[in-house]
């Protein structure tokens, strides 16, 4: 049978309880063992809702005031009178197990086709009913979910077939939330009432729900059930760390002050002064947040062993009991922080901020509405029936059914464990990827958004946004400003993606270094498995790699260059010779400097040089244009390396005009390559038009005059 448990009264110290209970306030946990006798007798009058559901039935209405309970009822029956005979390793009815699961979800807000469904998930694996049964009774929904869930009960949790398992895990997961909703009731259930199991086969059940359950209840929003899950693996996996913990609670719950509530007293007392409706409550820290918290701060004190809640009504009234904490209590400013604005990728909404006692102590307060608290605690089970009516439902062509509350990360996993080249690939970038804890936000230009996970780069963002169209990515502007690939991204910039139109662009493999996502990283392995003799040298790298590889003249060049545009100065008969270092050119203004070997050396009148041989005493001439439109330029492009760049790069200036003079190409730094070149053109009007062309070539990004030390 798929709910290997047992009696919950012998489960002993694996069941943190104590914390979880005061901290949720919730109904007395039910009596299996009462419900067990009721399952057994059955209905006493038929239609009326059967007394063993009484918990549910009460847990549901507390949400869903009008739900109809009349699909609870024959649920119930149906699943009672399947498992009827059947008994838990505990020795209780097996119907104890889908009411407990049931319990749990309704107490969360599940909607009422969630609680069927979970009444009956074991019904299709371990009784005599079919699929079709529950569809001719229930519906084609409820007879999804229990397809679901029988799916993911059936694969073996072996190691060796854990990468499989959860790949089915997580198609379940993204084909319906509700599914995994179920399952993680399901595991939480069984985790309470492992007490008497073997050692090992305890250790391997908490080692596959700390690796993958919990981070899918975390991405779920599922706070309630994370935490407790939290707390019975920290039992069974770490004893020790777990009683010590344990005793830390009980030291704390013996002390005669408590000054969390003292401040919780204050904080009621700031917001009943300033009329703001407001309930506020003390959290305690489940057992893993509180071994945390000793580990981060060592030898703990009172406000240590939980945090202040501060519900409200409206958003508007989170941020005026925001405002109101910190004018009128000492706040901690580098605690603050703001999920409403910009909420958690698993649907988390509140503002955190930290006050301070006058003894040095610290109270960690969440500001938050009741709304927001409901979705903190129950996540995706918080928003209800997320499908249409099944004859309205529209489905892709692999039978995936459009879901628009999935969320964005659980896209993207089914995305890359459709195109993972096998399972080791599959399970590898799985573990990494929920090993993340947070997810950032980045605008596109066009408003759209992009969700990647927090520590990802320009490269992630190229693959979130193009696939595998981001091969031909040749560079980003982050926030306007032009950006390597390999920059890290952080919540809300704003990131443009610069893409090469050369068919011939292709990822390099120092990409993979730069690569945090699953997408991003598989997209760039299969296509350099796909490519095994291609140079995998970053793309810049194919430019000229030597420090000043001459490019080459237009055809014709002669080996005399014109000299640039005529400057006349008013030393007569000095020569005049124009700056380097800033190229100047008409219409310009300029100004002169008397060089040794009478020389005048003409600078732009904004060049910083000029500006240094001005501070020195340099004696200045004066200098003026003559009257040749023609003009010598240096200019420097910077571009992103791609085949064939420097040619299509020297074509466009042979178009307008431009006689390359010389040319140098700078050895490549970090996916970026710098040139420059000296041209000469017939007439200075048409540099603008110039720097215009170089800049419409494929891979060059910037392109300005030159502007530096001179030689």
């Amino acid at each position: 049978m798929s709910a290997e448990a047992t009696n919950p009264a012998t489960a002993g110290p694996v069941a943190p309880t104590a914390p979880t209970v005061a901290r949720r306030k919730a109904r007395p946990r039910i009596d299996l063992r009462r419900l067990g006798r009721a399952a057994l007798l059955g209905p006493a009058t038929r239609g009326k809702l059967p007394a063993a559901i009484g918990h549910v039935a009460e847990a549901h209405r507390a949400h869903h005031p009008d739900a109809d309970l009349d699909p609870l009822r024959r649920a119930y029956e149906l699943a009672e009178s399947s498992h009827r005979g059947q008994m838990r390793k505990s020795g209780e009815p097996y119907i104890t197990h889908p009411l407990a699961v049931t319990l749990i979800l309704a107490q969360l807000g599940a909607e009422t086709t969630t609680l069927v469904a979970s009444l009956l998930h074991d019904t299709v694996e371990d009784t005599e009913v079919t699929l079709e049964q529950v569809r001719e009774e229930f519906g084609e929904e409820v007879r999804y979910l229990v397809d679901g869930v029988t799916k993911l009960e059936k694969v073996d949790y072996g190691a060796a077939a854990e990468p499989e398992t959860f790949r089915k895990m997580l198609v379940a997961t993204g084909n319906d939330v509700r599914v995994m909703s179920i399952k993680l009731a399901d595991r939480l259930h069984n985790m309470r009432t492992l007490g008497v199991m073997r050692p090992e086969k305890q250790e391997r059940i908490a080692k596959v729900t700390r690796d993958v359950l919990i981070p899918l209840a975390e991405r779920l929003g599922v706070q309630a059930l994370k935490t407790e899950l939290e707390d019975l693996v920290f039992a069974i996996l770490h004893p020790e760390e777990y009683r010590t913990v344990r005793a830390l609670l009980a030291e704390n719950a013996a002390r005669a002050d408590d000054p969390l509530e003292e401040i919780a007293e204050e904080v009621r007392a700031v917001l009943r002064e300033a009329d703001i409706p407001a309930e506020v409550l003390i959290r305690p820290r489940h057992f893993v947040s509180v071994h945390r918290v000793s580990r981060k701060r060592g030898e703990l004190r009172g406000t240590d062993f939980g945090r202040l809640l501060v519900l409200v009504n409206e958003d508007a009234d989170c941020y005026a009991v925001l405002g109101e904490l910190h004018t009128c209590m000492t706040p901690v400013v580098s605690e603050f922080k703001d999920f409403i604005a910009v909420p958690k990728f698993n649907l988390y909404q509140s503002l955190h901020t930290a006050v301070a006692r006058g003894d040095g102590q610290i109270a960690e307060v969440l500001i938050r509405t009741h709304q927001m608290h409901r979705t903190a605690e129950a996540g995706v089970i918080a928003l209800g029936n997320p499908y249409t009516a099944p004859e309205e439902q529209s489905a892709a062509a692999d039978g995936e059914r459009a879901d628009p509350t999935r969320p964005g990360w659980l896209s993207r996993l089914l995305d890359w464990q459709r195109a993972a080249p096998d399972p080791d690939t599959f399970w590898s970038t799985l573990r990494e990827d929920l090993a993340q804890d947070r997810e950032i936000t980045v605008f596109r230009p066009d408003g759209g958004t992009l969700g990647l996970p927090e520590g990802a780069t320009c490269v992630d963002a190229a693959y979130a946004q193009y696939g595998d169209d981001a091969h031909a990515c040749i560079g980003a502007r982050v926030n306007g400003r032009l950006a390597r690939l390999s920059t890290v991204l952080h919540d809300g910039d704003t990131v443009q993606l610069l893409m090469g139109q050369d068919p011939a662009s292709e990822p390099s493999r120092e990409w993979l270094e730069h690569a945090h996502t699953p997408a991003a990283r598989i997209a760039i392995q299969r296509w350099l498995a796909a490519h095994p003799v291609a140079d995998d040298r970053p793309d810049e790298t194919r430019a000229p790699a030597d420090g000043a590889a001459p490019a080459r003249p237009a055809a014709g060049a002669p080996a005399e260059r014109r000299p640039g545009a005529d400057v006349i100065a008013d030393t007569p008969g000095a020569a005049v010779r124009l700056a380097g270092c800033c190229t100047p050119v008409p219409p310009d203004g300029i100004n002169g400097f008397a060089v040794r070997g009478g020389v005048v050396t003409v600078h732009r009148a904004e060049c910083a040089v000029a500006e240094r041989m001005r501070e020195r005493g340099r004696a200045e001439v004066g200098v003026r244009w003559g009257d040749s439109a023609g003009c010598r330029v240096t200019l420097v492009a910077e571009s992103f390396g791609r085949p064939h760049l420097l040619a299509d790069l020297t074509e466009a200036m042979a178009l307008e005009g431009a006689e390359i003079v010389s040319a140098t190409v700078a050895p490549p730094t970090e996916q970026r390559v710098h040139h420059s070149y000296t041209v000469q053109l017939p007439d200075a009007a048409r540099l603008p038009a110039l720097m215009r062309a170089m800049r419409d070539v494929p891979g060059v990004y910037d392109v300005s005059r030159a502007q530096g030390p001179a030689s």
